[in-house]
């Protein structure tokens, strides 16, 4: 029985390279396979999106860009980690856009974890569908590695080295001053100083248990007498909170001053409730 070869139009394959952005080719045979039918095409090349993915599910994606936004009203912000293969395809438009777009539905939707935002309607189809639309198009595993939401009475955002760190900060006690230039450098300070807790007490127990077993190796390790580990132990605890806790590290731009006093000093009882910092690769 002979088998019908479809025609296929170069307009056609235009119009599926102008919903999907695959290539030329790509579109043409897609086209082909589907014997014309526009929704069949769309979807042989978000299988080909699947198969990519599928191929290079051993493949490392360290690379790619950290995408942070504020909503509207300025009390919530978002961050997302895009990953890809390449540092070439981190700066592809496609690539880019795909993360902008991804970060503007956040304004309007809650998702509890990746998975969640991965299923949201994105101009008609979910963001998953998006990431293996990609995939088809530029060849290179592409996922979202992590996503991350925080709410506060002010939040500010800010990206490092070229979107490669995303930071969000909650501040506390606002309201009533400018606090945007102080919001900003207390960004700056988390994106280069990595502290892993605002303050003393909120630093993880397993934190603190295993920074006291390190300053007790090290001091027995200068020949210290054993019942003297502990109380040295303590002591060297003060630095680690000095240098690891945000509101006690010496601000960057002021070595006199420490991140609390110059809060205090932008306005009384200013201080950061909370903060998220995400590192590509990290």
């Amino acid at each position: 029985m002979e088998t019908t070869v479809t025609q296929i139009s170069a307009a056609e394959v235009t119009k599926l390279r102008s919903l999907t952005g695959a290539g030329m080719m790509d579109c043409k045979k897609a086209l082909t396979e589907a014997q014309g039918d526009l929704e069949k095409a769309i979807e042989f090349l978000r299988k080909k999106g699947q198969k990519v993915s599928a191929s290079r599910a051993e493949k490392e994606a360290k690379e790619g860009a950290v995408f942070t936004g504020i909503n509207s009203s300025g009390n919530e912000g978002f961050v997302i980690e895009l990953n890809c293969e390449t540092d070439f395809v981190a700066r592809n438009v496609d690539f880019i856009g795909l993360g902008k777009n991804i970060l503007s539905l956040l304004n309007h939707n809650h998702p509890k974890n990746t998975d969640e935002l991965k299923s949201l309607p994105l101009n008609g189809k979910s963001v998953n569908d998006h990431l293996f639309d990609l995939m088809a198009k530029i060849g290179e595993k592409i996922e979202i590695r992590t996503y991350r939401c925080l709410h506060g009475e002010k939040v500010v955002s800010y990206t490092h080295m070229g979107s490669k760190i995303g930071v969000l900060v909650a501040l506390k006690n606002a309201e009533g001053c400018d606090v945007s230039e102080a919001a900003k450098d207390v960004a700056m300070q988390v994106a280069a100083m990595k502290p892993v807790a605002v303050d003393k007490e909120d630093v993880r127990a397993e934190t603190l248990q295993k920074e006291l077993e390190i300053a007790k190796e090290q001091a027995r390790n200068e020949g210290k007498p054993e019942a003297m580990l502990e109380k040295i132990a303590q002591g060297r605890l003060t630095k680690f909170y000095k240098e690891a806790t945000l509101l006690n590290q010496d601000f960057v731009k002021d070595s006199s001053l420490t991140v609390r006093q110059m809060l205090e000093k932008v306005k009384k009882g200013l201080t950061v409730s909370e903060f998220v910092r995400v590192a590509l690769g990290g």
